[in-house]
């Protein structure tokens, strides 16, 4: 990609930032919480209420804020010669990404003037949101131009928008963390565009894919930020003792993942040795089973057990299904986000179900229906009673079963969705519409950057025989 193809990109991407301009002018406003009020007008209980909460969340939502640009950024900083590309690119696709998803939930959430709300809980969302695309970028990290990673999280956003809108007001399923929504989502729709690119062309091992002993520090600093973060990210949308519980649920799972992703890694890598690419993702792996059931009474236990789990499953599959699904599928998953995000999203819906199926109002009481509001009294002196209480509305007076299968439905639908989109999106992405990138341009900063120390830092398009193992075991690392 050369000359005026290059220069077309970049005209595509001015092009996109000023039909978001317009769009956003159009179509969104300052929500009533953030808009001037009359002075002279005494602001309501309720009303003061609710402003205080939304600036409340201003904290969580910078913790997130951290984990999309930094931690997600240099997690992806593995491959020897792509550092720049994985923080820069990153912090590109975020930026454009996270104003697409702002007038996405804005759709869903429209005022009475016809305009979206802006307001700090829509800014939260969509950082949520920007994560689905992210973990999808994982799968193709390397292999594709800025501009298919923009339109490929365009089009994700759209799809995770709808999905979403299906999982909760649909099925009303309960998701706190996005395990379902957010990472099993954008894992299966990455796998799916990593899987179009293989029909068309066997991927195989690249002698740039591999990382050095400097860059795998930088990636673990992505490690650091999302692992201390994650409890931010899994409760930021809770309040009271339902986000408490989602603190202690999270922290208790993932640090029982980090233990146990050492422990297992250990185990199965040559000579009892730690291998850094299970220490940089399977560790978070307890974050993301949690998710699903990160507010529900989990039990600390039950969170322990869980996040071990995750972890001893996200090592094996690095060592194991990783290069399987690379052989036997094409599926080619640079950093392995099947085993970070993938499985671990699938047992977080699937805990999540069970956890739903065997509440009782004996275990949460009133709140039962704050955090399963479905199972609300659908009319009667209890509704009344409750809504008077708690400000509960009308439910759909579901059991505890029922709850349990309608989770279920909704990671069903979720994966489905997120293949088959995922698939199509890949296909378009193979028609050179934004651009390719050829062989010997992969996993270089080179196709994207300006380096100042090409001439000095020219590498061999033969690996070096230290880096021979890692390549053969699992040259898709790391988000």
């Amino acid at each position: 990609m050369f000359g005026w193809s290059e220069k077309s990109q970049v005209l595509r991407l001015i092009a996109i930032e000023v039909i978001l301009m317009v769009l956003m002018g159009l179509f969104t406003a300052y929500g009533p919480e953030v808009s001037p009020r009359n002075v002279t007008v005494k602001a309501t209980s309720e009303a003061s209420n609710k402003i205080q909460k939304d600036t409340s969340v201003y904290p969580m939502y910078q913790d997130i804020h951290v984990m999309i640009w930094i931690g997600f950024g240099f997690l992806m900083t593995f491959p020897k010669r792509y550092g720049q590309s994985a923080v820069g690119l990153t912090f590109l696709v975020g930026a454009i990404l996270v104003q697409v998803a702002l007038l996405f939930d804005g759709v869903v959430n429209v005022s009475k003037n016809g305009k979206a709300p802006l307001s700090l809980i829509g800014l939260l969302n969509a950082d949520v949101a920007v994560a689905a695309p992210l973990i999808s970028m994982g799968a193709v990290l390397g292999k594709t131009t800025y501009m298919q990673l923009i339109f490929m999280g365009i089009v994700e956003l759209a799809m995770y928008t709808v999905n979403k809108y299906i999982g909760e007001y649909y099925f009303m399923a309960v998701d706190t963390g996005g395990s379902m929504f957010v990472h099993v989502f954008g894992a299966y729709f990455g796998l799916a565009v990593s899987f179009a690119f293989g029909m068309k062309e066997k991927p195989k091992a690249h002698h740039l894919e591999g990382s050095t002993y400097q860059s795998d520090i930088f990636a673990m600093i992505g490690t650091i930020f999302l692992w201390l973060f994650w409890p931010s990210f899994n409760s930021a949308t809770l309040q009271g003792d339902d986000q408490q519980r989602a603190i202690i649920n999270t922290l208790l799972a993932i640090v029982a993942s980090c233990v146990m992703s050492f422990a297992i890694s250990a185990l199965v890598s040559n000579q009892n040795k730690f291998n850094m690419v299970h220490i940089q993702n399977s560790t978070l792996a307890g974050g993301v089973a949690i998710g699903t059931a990160a507010g529900m009474m989990c039990q600390p236990i039950g969170a322990l057990v869980l996040g071990g789990l995750a972890g001893v499953l996200s090592v094996l599959g690095y060592k194991y299904l990783t290069p399987l699904i690379q052989k036997r599928l094409r599926i080619h998953d640079t950093c392995g986000v099947h085993n970070l995000h993938g499985m671990p999203g699938v047992i977080a819906g699937i805990f999540g179900a069970l956890m739903a199926g065997i509440a009782t109002e004996d275990m949460y009481n009133d709140s039962i229906y704050q955090i399963f509001p479905a199972r609300a009294p659908s009319s009667g002196g209890r509704l009344i009673e409750l809504r008077d209480n708690l400000g509960i509305c009308a439910g759909l007076d579901r059991t505890g079963g029922q709850q349990a299968v309608y989770q279920l439905a909704a990671l069903a639908v979720t994966l489905a969705n997120a293949i088959v989109s995922g698939l199509i999106t890949g296909i378009i992405l193979r028609m050179d519409i934004c651009g390719i990138v050829t062989e010997d341009e992969k996993f270089n900063d080179n196709f994207h950057w300006e380096l100042e120390d090409d001439a000095e830092q020219e590498i061999s398009h033969k690996p070096r025989e230290s880096n021979i193992t890692r390549v053969e075991q699992i040259v898709m690392s790391n988000m």
